[in-house]
């Protein structure tokens, strides 16, 4: 069976549907929240490259279903070991988000157990949200069966935010906190920091700290001796 952890422990604080930055990706997120929401709604299919907001979207609609009342698991499939254990374990709950799918690829069992789930979600009326970095036709799948379960899901192929839209997130979030960032700083940190969005509001988060502490406003070399 899967441990049922404590929400505070399983949720993130930012993985919230308030904290997602759509994009490109409106469309998709308008469906996530209707499946995490609204029964009946069409189960979802979620894919695309890493720092697309995959994991953040899963989350936010196991968050949001758990605070609605609905019973609610979250697999990150990559990151467990017996994956086809971990898969049959899963029992009750409305809603279903499994997460990293391309990790159970030409695993056999797993396979078979995600198929078994799948038809065993339809029978109970539960609700099921997938997210994979590659669309159900590109991943190595040796079941074809579930190829096409899968493919039978509304699909939103998810992109990052480009620069530019990363740019004016972490402004906005900086002028939230009495934190100018002007565009001299904003070009130093994206030439020498990882520019995903998540590592990127959590330095904030330290900036902020750090420069209330300091009584500093952010400048290049504040920022210099933070990171080092």
């Amino acid at each position: 069976m899967i441990p049922q952890l404590p929400l505070a422990l399983r949720w993130p604080r930012r993985q919230r549907f308030g904290h997602f930055h759509a994009g490109a990706n409106a469309a998709a997120l308008a469906a996530v929240e209707a499946l995490a929401c609204e029964p009946g709604a069409p189960w979802l299919y979620l894919h695309g490259p890493a720092g697309s907001g995959k994991s953040h979207l899963l989350m936010a609609a196991c968050q949001a279903a758990g605070e609605a009342g609905r019973g609610v698991q979250y697999l990150p499939l990559a990151s467990i070991a017996d994956r086809a254990t971990a898969i049959r374990g899963v029992a009750g709950g409305a809603l279903l988000a499994l997460d990293d799918l391309g990790a159970i690829a030409g695993e056999r069992e797993a396979e078979h157990a995600l198929f078994d789930l799948y038809n065993r979600a339809k029978a109970e009326g539960a609700a099921l949200l997938f997210a994979a970095e590659a669309a159900p036709a590109q991943l190595a799948l040796s079941l074809p069966d579930l190829r096409s379960r899968l493919g039978a899901c509304t699909q939103f192929a998810l992109k990052p935010l480009d620069d530019a839209e990363r740019r004016e997130v972490l402004k906005a979030q900086a002028g939230l906190r009495g934190i100018e960032l002007d565009e001299g700083v904003l070009d130093w940190l994206f030439a020498r920091h990882t520019r995903d969005l998540g590592a990127l509001l959590d330095l904030l988060d330290k900036l902020d700290q750090a420069s209330l502490a300091a009584q500093r406003r952010v400048t290049i070399p504040f920022l210099r001796g933070l990171l080092k």
